[in-house]
């Protein structure tokens, strides 16, 4: 969905007993936009806590460092699961979840709502790898009115989380 939403395909090869080969293709750039000094300034945090919610491990990581490098505190969660203990442990400190719509163990919309039971007023952010999902649809039921396609930029996720936490 990623890759097809960027104007990209995905070749598959599969040989049984050698192995699996995919190949991405993506649309080529002739040039990168250099931005301006308004497009370089990006909203901070003044030390906020995020509740990172995504089982893939790397964006995980890459959002954290992100958002480190841009004044926040951030802890991760791979899961459901561990997204709800954490929240009851630290409760009285985070301010954002970024949740992923699309987990094994416990989805994004059921986790979601179970730490809605905990606290109704918790700002929340949902990100989804496809451009339109069932589980998007749940989590603006539960009360989720800001989403982030991925891949985002970190732009496009600072300026978010600015957005929610402001209010706006």
């Amino acid at each position: 969905g990623i890759v097809k939403s960027h104007g990209g395909f995905v070749n598959v090869y599969s040989e049984l007993g050698v192995g699996t080969n995919f190949k991405v293709y993506l649309p080529a750039v002739e040039h990168f936009p250099i931005p301006s000094e308004e497009e370089l300034e990006l909203p901070t945090g003044n030390g906020e806590l995020i509740l990172v919610v995504d089982d893939e491990a790397a964006i995980g990581e890459i959002t954290k460092t992100s958002l480190e490098n841009y004044g926040y505190r951030v802890m991760t969660s791979r899961d459901g699961r561990e997204a709800i203990a954490l929240y009851r442990q630290h409760q009285d400190d985070i301010r954002l979840v970024l949740m992923d719509m699309m987990m094994p163990v416990m989805d994004g919309p059921t986790t979601i709502l179970q730490l809605r039971e905990i606290n109704s007023q918790l700002k929340i952010i949902g990100i989804s790898g496809l451009p339109i999902s069932d589980k998007v649809d749940a989590a603006a039921e539960a009360g989720v009115k800001t989403f982030l396609s991925k891949p985002y930029t970190a732009k496009e996720l600072l300026q978010a989380i600015d957005g929610v936490l402001k209010g706006s």
